[in-house]
């Protein structure tokens, strides 16, 4: 499949069999509020659909310190040259214009869930009848020895929307011919599994042009990773000799990151590199642990309305939830979200309320016109979001079905981006 349409796209994330709920009480005369914190994958398509969905029924705020939200996915299509920085960016206009969202773009800093009110960083207090948090991922900078937020400049770790990934996408063209680029991907659970892999290929990718005899050296915080079998016939194939992965069973782990050397120091030996790009741990975004709704790193959900266990006024979508067999990328966020807006509108405005399902697909480019996917749909357990039917590309897959698989990429990238901004 090399299209998705418009209609195929919400049929894939949409429900069916209907349920009822009561309207809850509210002041006559008032719209009932929601807030939506976090303005990517998740929080932008929350927005959007309460709000179309409602006519009108509902105040809808979304609160997004960023004017203009740079995708984290595809932001490896730019490290390997197939993409320009400009064509991550989207604005909020088409929300406001079209939908009638206010858009405030302001930090959100606090969270009193007994008083039902956000705190921004301006000091403007907002009160909501529902809460979505979908705030992304901060960085555990301390679960890895020697790296820092101030030893992000010199390693950076590009995982988050913003211009990082400039930085790893000029360190790799300014690279010493026959030089050492090092990347230290994340543990389990993160932000987009097969992410590093594929930001290795693609910088592999440029590396063969410009620098073919520069050196990749992976040095994996876990023992195995999604698509691997996948990956390692691509780099055979496209990037012979030039990328080594080494995991914790051999290197023993990482014992220290020096961004003033340039070295990791693992139990087996110190690598030094010439550029690199360091992904600690993740935790949810900062908002989510100051609403009180998470439970360790991870916020807790229920599984058929992505409320947080702790507060049935909250939501919590995408990287920063506990969302058990779904993976944390973007594609998820978009699901998870839809449901999450069904049940707000269905609470808030008594409209009917739809059975959850959920579904994903994670697209990674090993060359040009080399794209290969995992994914699955996912039902609403009792205690978990389950995955019941899960599919993956295949090795020796033809020439023409890993471009088709390349183009369907493309084509859900235009489809999600205008499904999230409208």
């Amino acid at each position: 499949m090399s299209n998705l349409s418009r209609r195929t796209f919400n049929t894939l994330l949409g429900g069916a069999s209907m349920m009822s709920l009561a309207v809850p009480n509210i002041a006559f005369g008032a719209k009932p509020k929601a807030v939506i914190i976090g303005g990517g994958a998740g929080g932008a398509t929350a927005a959007r659909y309460i709000a179309k969905d409602s006519n009108g029924e509902i105040e809808v705020t979304l609160v997004e310190p960023n004017k203009r939200y740079y995708t984290c996915f595809f932001s490896n299509l730019y490290l390997g040259g197939l993409r320009d920085f400009a064509s991550l960016g989207h604005g909020y206009d088409r929300l406001v214009t079209q939908h009638g969202i206010n858009v405030i773009h302001d930090w959100a800093i606090g969270v009193d869930g007994a008083a039902k009110t956000v705190t921004l960083g301006s000091g403007v207090t907002l009160p909501y009848d529902r809460l979505v948090l979908s705030p992304g991922i901060d960085m555990k900078y301390d679960s890895l020895p020697g790296y820092s937020i101030a030893a992000q400049s010199r390693a950076p770790h590009g995982w988050k929307s913003g211009t990082q990934v400039q930085i790893i996408k000029a360190q790799v063209e300014g690279l010493r011919q026959g030089g050492t680029f090092i990347m230290v991907p994340p543990p389990d659970p993160f932000r987009c599994p097969p992410g590093p892999y594929e930001r290795v290929s693609m910088i592999a990718h440029i590396l063969k042009q410009i620098n073919p005899s520069a050196r990749i050296i992976i040095l994996d915080t876990k023992p195995k990773f999604s698509k691997q079998g996948l990956f390692a016939e691509g780099w055979e194939i496209h990037y012979p000799g030039m990328i080594e992965w080494i995991g914790p069973d051999i290197h023993g782990g990482i014992l220290n990151v020096n961004t003033d050397e340039m070295s990791v120091e693992t139990d087996f030996d110190t690598f030094k590199a010439d550029a690199m790009s360091i992904i600690p741990a993740q935790k949810a975004g900062a908002i989510a642990m100051r609403a009180g709704v998470t439970d360790g790193d991870w916020a807790p959900i229920v599984p058929a309305t992505m409320q947080a266990k702790a507060d049935d006024n909250i939501y919590v979508l995408g990287d920063a939830s506990a969302a058990s067999e779904m993976p944390k990328s973007g594609f998820s966020a978009n699901s998870q979200a839809k449901v999450a807006a069904n049940h707000v509108r269905a609470e808030l405005t008594g409209s009917r309320l739809f059975e959850p399902r959920f579904v994903n697909t994670c697209w990674s480019l090993i060359a040009p016109d080399d794209g290969v996917k995992v994914g699955a749909r996912y039902t609403a357990g009792t205690d978990k979001i389950e995955s019941v039917e899960s599919f993956i590309s295949q090795p020796d897959e033809s020439a023409d079905m890993r471009r088709a698989t390349y183009l369907e990429s493309e084509s859900w990238y235009a489809a999600m981006t205008d499904d999230l901004f409208g």
